[in-house]
């Protein structure tokens, strides 16, 4: 799957369940450094209950951005999260190509 299909696929997830009534939260990787699983541009949808949809990067990161999405969904705040770690570090936190993330987390209205 191309990125631009898995981008879509998520968006599409997230009009979906919203559609249905649900609250969603969207998390994008706006800026990368480095080495990074995941390329500016991907995305994770986040409902209310904690279903998602894509990805922003995997591991413990990924858990982290959930978290956080379901506070967005809840408090309606935007987020924009950092996230990095030295190559020593990278396989200790689940980031096992080292290098920077940045990731925009929004609730969807």
């Amino acid at each position: 799957m191309t990125p631009d299909a898995m981008t879509d696929d998520v968006l599409d997830q997230a009009a979906a369940w919203r559609g249905q009534g649900r609250k969603v939260a969207l998390a994008t990787v706006t800026t990368t450094w480095g080495s990074s699983p995941r390329p500016v541009g991907s995305q994770l949808a986040v409902d209310e209950h904690g279903k998602f949809a894509g990805s922003v990067s995997g591991g413990c990161i990924e858990g982290a951005v959930i978290k956080e999405a379901l506070a967005a969904i809840d408090d309606g705040r935007p987020r924009l999260l950092d996230f990095g770690v030295t190559n020593e570090q990278a396989w200790d936190v689940g980031l096992a190509c080292g290098g920077k993330v940045q990731v925009f987390v929004e609730r969807l209205d």
